[in-house]
């Protein structure tokens, strides 16, 4: 059956831009290897938080959503989405092997007037260096001349309803003035607006620009919080009171670490690019040096809340995590600062248990853990690391022994109570 779209992944990014093509009337078809995922899409099942399965499955009985593992489709469609992980080595050096590998199997079905589109974040020259030589080398087609060719880098915050995957302004950056041109027109069809750029390179480095931005902003909120809590100052009174001020300041909060999928790595895209060019980016590093170690430092909170309120150490004691998602109401672990905390604490010796109605399990990182009923009074310790917003945190103030509150999640009645230490 011929499409208009196919996109290549179908993780966070994939399905909700499927979504947003296809209430917009395009026929749309997500490829990817994992095959239990394709059959779960064609169910009209949707794994992914910000397309409900009710909206999915309309769109699957509608025949504007499928899904495959067969890259044959490539070639009855007009554009080529690549929406696909690129995660780090272990090193922190950007892998680009599951992209290069798929840029592969596009090039054999490639065509002309093809538009292909990078989404994938990456450092500055991938679409040019890597993805380009790729798709000519294994097509026999010439990028520009041939098939267009284009980076536009996914914006997706999950779990957020004002600023959605169609409202939130798309830029795109061409190889050529004609493919920045295909690419926009593409987007526009289904977007509120589209914001053109000079090249791939410039669309690329705003991506990594815009979270580097809030990592080095909250590495600073971070750094000032371990400095408010050696001198006895509140850090949420300071921030709460610096956000007043109407202009000339933004807002940043502390917290137990980075996570989610783009924060805690995209600056180690440029980091790593940037050394090509002779160039170190000590500020940016600093940053992630910094939100890499508040882990570390929640641990010692955490410790001291139980020596100077209970007089215990933590090896023994029974603590529960409250809250393990990278970031409130969705269910999305990945890279969560919560896992590291509960790998922290089990080397201390404690008793490790975490309650989040949104992850009623995890296998990650060497932990493997199900969520268990809240029950604060059955702890020495409640550790509030992930702020949910169905948490009813006036009764767990009541019912714990000791909070240990890493989210301002209980506020000023947070502040009033000596059995809450916050970060």
């Amino acid at each position: 059956m011929k499409r208009d779209v196919a996109i290549v992944g179908a993780g966070y990014v994939g399905v909700p831009l499927a979504q947003v093509l296809a209430d917009a009337g395009k026929s749309v078809v997500l490829v990817d290897v994992d095959e239990p995922r394709v059959e779960q899409l064609n169910r009209g099942e949707s794994y992914v938080e910000d397309v409900s399965s009710e909206e999915l499955g309309r769109l699957v009985e509608a025949g504007l959503i499928s899904a495959t593992t067969d890259y044959d489709v490539l070639r009855d469609v007009g554009t080529i989405v690549i929406a696909l992980p690129t995660p780090l080595s272990r090193q922190r050096e950007p892998d680009l092997g599951i992209v290069v590998r798929a840029a592969g199997e596009i090039a054999k079905r490639l065509h002309r007037g093809h538009l292909v589109v990078l989404e994938s974040t990456t450092y500055p020259g991938t679409t040019r260096e890597q993805l380009l030589p790729v798709l000519e080398a294994g097509s026999g087609l010439r990028a520009g001349g041939d098939f267009h060719l284009a980076f536009s880098p996914e914006r997706v915050d999950p779990g957020r309803t004002d600023w959605t995957t169609k409202t939130v302004p798309k830029v795109v950056g061409g190889i050529d003035a004609e493919s920045t041109e295909a690419a926009a027109a593409f987007y526009a069809s289904a977007m509120d607006s589209v914001h053109r750029v000079s090249s791939p390179e410039a669309a690329e480095l705003t991506k990594l620009l815009e979270n580097i931005f809030r990592s080095v902003n909250i590495a600073l909120v971070n750094e000032l919080a371990q400095l408010c809590d050696r001198m006895g100052i509140d850090v949420w009174e300071v921030v709460d009171a610096a956000a007043t001020k109407p202009f000339g300041f933004m807002s940043f909060k502390p917290g137990p670490g980075l996570g989610g999928h783009c924060i805690p790595i995209d600056p180690f895209y440029l980091t790593w690019k940037a050394r090509e060019y002779g160039f170190y980016t000590e500020f940016i590093e600093l940053a992630g040096k910094v939100n890499e170690s508040m882990p570390y430092f929640c641990r010692s909170v955490v410790s001291q809340a139980l020596n100077h309120h209970s007089q215990k150490s933590l090896k023994g004691s029974r603590i529960l995590v409250l809250g393990v998602a990278y970031k409130p109401d969705i269910a999305d672990t990945r890279e969560s600062p919560a896992l590291k905390l509960i790998s922290l604490l089990q080397n201390a010796g404690a008793d490790v248990q975490y309650h989040d109605p949104h992850v009623p399990s995890f296998d990650e990182h060497g932990l493997s853990m199900a969520s268990v009923e809240l029950a604060p009074a059955a702890y020495d310790c409640v550790v509030v690391v992930t702020n949910h917003s169905g948490i009813d945190y006036d009764g767990l103030v009541a019912d714990a022994a000791l909070v240990v509150d890493l989210r301002n999640a209980t506020g000023d009645e947070g502040r009033a109570s000596d059995k809450v230490w916050k970060l």
